[in-house]
């Protein structure tokens, strides 16, 4: 098997190894791939794989030789799965690999937006604490997480971890179904609808997929409903905010803050408004890269094209 990596880097910065891809055939690796380069480089290629990089169908149609795409991602929106599936190509994902290195993130965020630690940190470095007349200071409100309600917009299992870290600090917990599932039982978990969900609590934080129906989710209409003192947290898909009414309902103080690791578009431009807003935390979409949880990508990624390799495709997204 000839096997292209596309865009490397980001899983694989050099501290994991792509031996147990070697294993399975010949590999080549490129950290970035740019778009006018992805038919020239996958063009002999069996098997596929990218995280970014994306495959549309006239790149398909273009690659004689493909048997296989492989996403380094749970996310898949990146690949023509119809039109792979069209060519008899299956595409897999990696589901559940990042689950509690991203809720573990959320609460980094949130406990950034509560208690300033960075703040704190560079004020007392600055002198501010050696030159204080008390014994301390603060730099901004200091929020208690404990009785306060977060809601939870999707409860798959990144949710549900997020649930139970939040019931480990005494918070209540709401919840809302993405749309993809049932709403089931969870310990400690009332389900709401998205009107009540905005309306009680304290914190709102994101865990549904991108869908046509979840896009700019978080509007200007749905902020309304929030309270002036609600934090908001997005580890999932940057569309699913409508960035400018998030940006306007920060800056006037509509809500109390955000938290953000997705962005609508990736790199952001220079001119996205939530790079400005007041009281916003951005960070570049690394909930997902713990080197923990890239471990388990990566093996999970090697599991796929070997069962692929053995005629029983696992984790395929396209039928």
């Amino acid at each position: 098997m000839n096997i292209v990596v596309l865009d490397g880097y980001t899983l694989n910065p050099g501290d994991l190894s792509w031996d147990g891809l070697s294993a399975l055939g010949a590999v080549t690796v490129y950290d970035r791939t740019p778009a006018d380069r992805i038919v020239e480089r996958a063009l002999d290629a069996d098997i596929v794989l990218t995280n970014k990089t994306p495959l549309a169908a006239d790149v398909l149609d273009k690659l004689p030789c493909l048997r296989y795409i492989g996403v380094l991602a749970t996310g898949y929106n990146i690949v023509d799965t119809e039109a792979a599936k069209r060519r008899g190509v299956p595409v897999t994902n990696i589901p559940t690999y990042g689950t509690h290195s991203v809720a573990q993130f959320v609460f980094a965020m949130l406990l950034e937006l509560c208690n300033r630690v960075g703040r704190h940190d560079e004020a007392v470095k600055a002198g501010e604490w050696t030159s204080s007349a008390d014994f301390c200071f603060t730099k901004a409100p200091l929020i208690e997480l404990s009785g306060k309600t977060i809601g939870l917009i999707g409860l798959g299992k990144i949710g549900s971890q997020t649930a139970r870290i939040a019931r480990a600090m005494d918070m209540r917990v709401l919840a809302v179904g993405s749309g993809r599932s049932t709403p089931r039982p969870a310990d400690g978990v009332e389900w709401v609808d998205l009107e009540t969900l905005l309306k009680e609590s304290d914190v709102v934080s994101l865990h549904c997929p991108l869908t046509p129906d979840t896009a700019n989710l978080i509007n200007r209409q749905r902020i309304a409903l929030m309270k002036p003192t609600a934090l908001l947290i997005n580890t999932s898909r940057g569309a699913l905010i409508a960035e400018q009414d998030l940006a306007d309902a920060l800056n006037e103080r509509a809500i109390a803050g955000a938290a953000l690791d997705v962005l609508s578009v990736e790199p952001p431009e220079a001119s996205n408004p939530l790079l400005s807003a007041r009281n916003c935390i951005v960070t570049p979409h690394i909930a997902w890269a713990t080197r923990e949880a890239r471990a388990r990508l990566m093996d999970t990624a090697v599991a796929n094209v070997q069962s692929f390799l053995q005629g029983q495709t696992v984790n395929a997204v396209n039928g």
